[in-house]
């Protein structure tokens, strides 16, 4: 017996509504790790870097079907650039990214006001790091300022791009759909691991300003600068989106290139879909 399925169209705001979603999910976790071990104690590098990368694979996860998950602006303005993503698609989504991720960073906020006001009455530098990146994470010890955070995540967001069309390039040897998003998720933790040193690996323009905003309006007068006083807010912004440039175009040039062409195209972002037939 034949059955038909009625085929629900997209829409933009459903789009955007799943990119709200995702990024949502990604930053409860992630700025939610960093408050618990930053005000509490409880956890260290580790547990951060692993609560992360569980953020990205679950926020994936939440609005994968619908849009391929970018959570991420860089990421879109470079699919936007080197894969066909609809230019009209890319401010849409990245208003939608920030708003999840500022939504996110409330909640993050609001759940751990007593513990964030015993550690850090003045609300300062000391915990600023629990919603938004410093260079060398606030430290004035490991003398990383501006310029090497804008150098390292330039870095960092290239290998993150890089690594993204790998794993979702179908002609490459991609994982599952189903298992995109937990490969996707190991390598945020991995970047964590070898790359959190000089600037907290945002890697991620609305990871970084979105709970950057909802801390300043929280009570963080200090919030745009970083340790030094200088105005940091634009470094996480401006340079993941030079990186994934970089990276995107690194992966073409040496990989993607020299690939056999794939039988069908897929839509520019999306994770890749298998079908069964009987």
């Amino acid at each position: 017996m034949a059955t038909t399925e009625a085929v629900k169209a997209k829409t933009l705001l459903g789009e955007c509504s799943a990119e709200l979603a995702g990024t949502f999910i990604l930053i409860l976790f992630g700025c939610g790790v960093v408050a618990q071990v930053v005000a509490a104690g409880i956890g260290n590098h580790d547990s951060i870097a692993w609560a992360w990368g569980l953020g990205v694979t679950l926020g994936i996860y939440t609005a994968g079907r619908m849009t391929g998950a970018h959570l991420n602006p860089a990421v879109t303005i470079a699919l936007a650039t080197f894969r066909g993503f609809s230019w009209k698609k890319v401010l849409p989504y990245s208003v939608a990214q920030f708003l999840g991720a500022f939504l996110a960073a409330l909640v993050v906020r609001w759940n751990y006001t007593e513990a964030l006001n015993k550690f850090d009455p003045g609300l300062t530098i000391k915990s600023q790091g629990v919603f938004s990146t410093l260079p060398g994470n606030g430290s004035l010890d490991l003398g990383v300022g501006m310029w090497g955070g804008f150098r390292d995540q330039i870095i960092g967001t290239a290998i993150l791009m890089f690594l993204i069309l790998a794993i979702v390039d179908m002609r490459n040897t991609s994982p599952a759909a189903n298992l995109a998003p937990l490969i996707v998720g190991l390598v945020v933790v991995g970047i964590g691991m070898a790359w959190g040193t000089n600037a907290g690996y945002a890697i991620n323009p609305a990871r970084d300003f979105g709970p950057r905003l909802a801390s300043f309006f929280t009570g963080y007068g200090g919030a745009f600068k970083d340790q030094f006083g200088d105005l940091y807010f634009w470094v996480p912004i401006v340079a993941p989106i030079l990186g994934a440039l970089v990276g995107a175009f690194l992966y073409d040039l040496l990989v993607g290139r020299n690939l056999p062409i794939a039988d069908e195209d897929e839509e520019p972002g999306r994770i890749p879909e298998t079908e069964t037939r009987a």
